[in-house]
């Protein structure tokens, strides 16, 4: 099944995030919001946007009141901050693909900075489509293997509608599903005890490549930092094999 660990990545962004909570809770609040006001409405039943989204804040541990509160808020205010929705693709240091999704008040400001980014860490932003390719959507679901039998879990998790299942990870599992089906397994599973560490429909690369320059691989690790702290940045996915020792710093 999968070849490669997305956990490094992962691991890397929990343990930032930890360090910053009401940044990711805000980040979170406001793909609520977007989900309700664009996604259909305030029940997640009906609205599969907003059923990621909750997944997404509950694996980050935001609070159930803050976000039945933002939902409440977004579905009975019709003015609202209106946010759009804009992705960015381009390059790395040494050709490493990178994708940068926003939500945004400001498209010129938000375009300003995320060329500035890459222009000062080595990289170039590209055209819509010249990385994309390279990645897939997929819902991806990391319970931790403390306390948690493979065998069972695989068998669980396939049953439930999963595509993939990798053990590869010294920490975690990964469960793989279809977008569409991400909703389903995680709920599924959830009703059989299992937690997340992470919960999520991202963009897996097919391919991962590897930085042997150290310049590159510091550039590339600020370019990452920068984008992450940007507040209308809302996920950036890239197809870097990141070195397990930046997870440790």
């Amino acid at each position: 099944m999968s070849g490669h660990s997305k956990w490094s990545t992962i691991k890397r962004k929990k343990e930032k995030t930890d360090g910053a909570r009401a940044k990711v809770f805000t980040k979170i609040g406001r793909e609520l919001a977007v989900a309700v006001r664009e996604g259909g409405g305030a029940d997640p039943s009906s609205n599969s946007k907003l059923r990621e989204c909750i997944a997404k804040a509950k694996a980050n541990n935001v609070p159930n009141d803050n976000i039945e509160r933002i939902i409440k808020k977004a579905a009975g205010s019709a003015d609202g901050d209106n946010y759009e929705s804009i992705t960015y693709e381009g390059y790395g240091p040494s050709g490493i693909a990178v994708i940068v999704e926003t939500l945004t008040d400001n498209r010129n400001r938000t375009a300003g900075d995320i060329r500035h980014y890459f222009d000062k860490f080595g990289g170039n932003l590209g055209t819509q489509g010249c990385v994309s390719f390279m990645f897939s959507r997929k819902g991806l679901l990391v319970v931790e293997k403390e306390d948690n039998d493979e065998e069972k879990l695989m068998e669980d998790a396939l049953e439930a509608g999963a595509e993939d299942f990798n053990a590869e990870s010294d920490d975690v599992y990964e469960i793989y599903t279809d977008p569409d089906d991400f909703g389903a397994v995680m709920e599924a599973l959830s009703a059989k005890g299992y937690e997340y560490v992470s919960a999520d429909v991202s963009m897996i690369p097919s391919t991962y490549t590897k930085l042997e320059d150290e310049e590159a691989v510091v550039k590339m690790q600020k370019l990452l930092d920068m984008l992450d702290d940007n507040d209308d940045v809302q996920n950036v996915y890239h197809n870097w094999d990141m070195p397990e020792t930046d997870d440790e710093d």
